[in-house]
């Protein structure tokens, strides 16, 4: 298969896996993607296979879906899968190794969300009100959890211009018995006094212990941070990724703008902003609670 054929392939399959379960996270698709990709292509060396692996990558950044998660979730995926030795292996069986660590290892991510929701559990009391961003599917279980524990609490969800995916994330949570208000993305600074506490996901965790999400997160953050409100951030992770930008101007184009965008970003507005760490109470995540200023270790620790 030709190079250009085999990208054109992988990106289709990546867009139809992530557009087929409305639940999944671009990361989990592209570490779908790749196991696809072991399963079906014959490998004659490592290296072979670590530049088709790369290929794949490159193919699936170049769509217009989100591509923070992919591209830790898929630096992660890799380094997992080479840990094994082959020195004394067929390709063959190289292969078989690489798949059983590859599905081990999406199986460990597909249950992150529950390991993080029962974290969040202790912080979400009766009574609580809560202020969410758009729609992120790890807060949404934790919510979602908790009110399986009879927990009664109410939350305030903002539209999130333009998809206005807020307004999806009032609908799944009144359907899990939860009270909700959507808000007016602007209207951030006027909710902030009456909430307890804010509760965002994130499409990524930078090295300093910052977070990569939706246009709008620093902005609450900063509010909440004047007004004294805990922020916190659930997020897998597979999300935590090998950037360090200092400010918004310093995180790469590819990650705030669609493919579509890159060539021209004077007329667009970015799909996502960087929250600095400081801005940032707790994340609470698959590996633990963690203070921002721990994630640096953790990120060590994953790519030992």
């Amino acid at each position: 298969m030709e190079e250009v054929n085999q990208k054109i392939d992988i990106a289709s399959y990546f867009v139809n896996v992530l557009e087929g379960d409305d639940n999944m996270s671009p990361g989990i698709a592209a570490i779908k993607t790749l196991l696809m990709v072991l399963e079906t292509t014959k490998f004659d060396t490592v290296q072979e296979l670590d530049s088709t692996i790369q290929a794949a990558v490159s193919a699936m950044r170049k769509t217009d879906k989100p591509i923070t998660s992919v591209v830790s979730g898929t630096e992660l995926f890799s380094r997992f899968i080479t840990l094994a030795k082959f020195d004394d292996k067929t390709m063959d069986e190289v292969r078989e190794i690489m798949l059983r660590r590859g599905k081990m290892f999406l199986a460990k991510l597909l249950e992150s969300r529950n390991v993080i929701g029962r974290q969040a559990l202790a912080f979400i009391n009766d009574g609580c009100r809560i202020l969410t961003h758009a729609r992120s599917r790890t807060v949404r279980q934790a919510l979602v959890m908790a009110a399986k524990q009879k927990k009664q609490f109410h939350v305030f969800i903002t539209h999130s211009f333009p998809d206005n995916h807020g307004t999806q994330m009032a609908e799944e949570l009144e359907r899990a018995g939860i009270e909700c208000t959507l808000i007016l993305d602007s209207a951030i600074g006027y909710i902030m006094e009456m909430v307890d506490m804010v509760m965002v996901g994130a499409e990524g965790v930078v090295e300093s212990g910052g977070i990569i999400n939706r246009l709008g997160t620093v902005t609450m953050a900063i509010c909440a941070k004047e007004l004294k409100k805990p922020f916190y951030t659930l997020v897998e992770s597979f999300k935590f990724c090998r950037l360090y930008p200092l400010n918004q101007r310093d995180l790469s184009n590819e990650y705030k703008y669609n493919e579509k965008n890159l060539n021209d970003t004077t007329k667009v507005h970015p799909m996502v902003d960087y929250t600095p760490p400081g801005f940032i109470t707790l994340l609470f995540t698959d590996l633990g609670i963690l203070a921002p200023s721990a994630v640096s270790d953790e990120l060590i620790k994953l790519y030992l």
